[in-house]
């Protein structure tokens, strides 16, 4: 069997909405740079957060990728960004059309040897789209779920945490009000993004203690509560607001740093007793390797879908079980989330990410998509990785 095409296709589609989707957005890095601080909502495009028309619709926009073969069997994956589509169609279907899909290692190590000035970023994320897909692919071909041919799966379902992006941060009453909400759907855990980093001042830094003193208050003593930093903190800062929220028991703080900035990640770790949690934003299991030589972290967070695809991110978890720490993927592609935390020690996967927001604009794309019930993610019996597409709901579909 033979790849004959990478086709990547772009679709368009209507989310229907309970007013504006997109409440707040988080901290980020380039806040230290006051025109950059505003107070305003996210602002999207269509292909990263959408577009909202009215407080009724919002518009989104999507690529996947399609791999062919001359014997039938083909493979689906996505939702993935323009910059990265562009990658798959010049770089990477030249390198793949003729080769055995079958033969994903091999696959693997041909982009990675080849993509000598890619090794992280939206060269990656290609990989890993195209790594996806060759898993679908082969599992279609076989008949069979991925997590079967994997050796899964070590359970039926995974605990997942609500992961509450684009919700109102700011605003005590609204916090409250979202997450009784998500705590009675079932889930088990909560994590909540900052609004403010160092340049907000202490005025920010009292917000952001407000958000916890919130969460606890109405969630209860026992109830998990992570926090998420977004990459946008500094050491001094990220101690000044442990010592304020210590005493809430969040479960941890995630990327307090930028993910290069290891050894401020080590002297965090130091001095901190909330578990640090993090390399999301990190790529390959050389990435994590660097975080985990310098025991630089709690929880360890790889993207599939952007650390080099399900095939790397196995790697990176084999990587973390022989240090015996804790690995979460990183919530923005609920199918191949779902199997690569069957696959995985319970005691050392105690949770994946659902990330509300993002999941109900990525899930859309998908007929009978994987969805959370009373907070469990169950294992899908399909054949593949990815649920079909549901046509329609595609209002325009433009081939690159």
């Amino acid at each position: 069997m033979k790849i004959t095409a990478l086709r990547v296709r772009r679709i368009e589609s209507t989310l229907a909405t309970e007013g504006p989707f997109w409440e707040e957005r988080l901290c980020r890095p380039v806040d230290v740079y006051p025109e950059f601080r505003f107070e305003g909502r996210f602002e999207g495009r269509l292909d990263e957060g959408g577009i909202q028309l009215d407080d009724r619709r919002l518009k989104i926009a999507a690529y996947f990728l399609f791999i062919e073969t001359d014997e039938g069997p083909s493979g689906l994956a996505g939702p993935f960004r323009e910059p990265c589509a562009r990658f798959v169609t010049t770089t990477l279907r030249p390198l793949l059309v003729g080769k055995d899909p079958l033969a994903s290692e091999f696959l693997w190590d041909l982009m990675h040897r080849t993509l000598v000035h890619g090794r992280q970023g939206e060269a990656m994320f290609a990989v890993s789209v195209v790594d996806c897909a060759l898993w679908d692919l082969k599992g279609r071909w076989l008949g069979q779920p991925v997590w079967r041919l994997l050796g899964g799966p070590t359970r039926r379902s995974t605990p997942a945490y609500a992961s509450m992006l684009g919700y109102a941060v700011l605003d005590p009453g609204k916090v409250r009000e979202r997450a009784l909400a998500y705590r009675e759907r079932g889930f088990k855990a909560q994590k909540w993004f900052f609004r403010h980093g160092p340049a907000s001042g202490p005025e920010g830094l009292a917000k952001n203690v407000e958000l916890v003193r919130t969460l606890r208050e109405t969630l209860g003593d026992d109830y998990p509560i992570m926090l998420d930093c977004w990459q946008s903190f500094d050491y001094p800062y990220l101690l000044a607001l442990a010592e304020r929220i210590e005493e809430y028991r969040p479960t941890w703080i995630e990327e307090p740093a930028m993910p290069d900035r290891i050894a401020t990640y080590r002297r965090i770790k130091e001095r901190v007793r909330i578990p640090i949690a993090g390399a999301e934003h990190d790529y390959t299991r050389w990435g994590m390797l660097r975080f985990l030589e310098k025991d630089a972290l709690d929880v360890y967070q790889p993207d599939p879908f952007w650390c080099g695809g399900l095939s790397e991110t196995l790697k990176i978890a084999a990587l973390t079980t022989a240090h015996d720490v804790i690995c979460i993927p990183h919530g923005h592609s609920t199918p191949v989330n779902s199997v690569f935390s069957v696959l995985q020690s319970p005691i050392l996967t105690p949770w994946q990410e659902y990330l509300v927001k993002w999941n109900a604009i990525h899930l859309h794309w998908f007929r009978d998509p994987i969805l959370p019930r009373d907070g469990e993610i169950a294992l899908d019996e399909r054949p593949g990785l990815f649920p079909d597409l549901d046509e329609t709901k595609i209002e325009v579909w433009e081939e690159l």
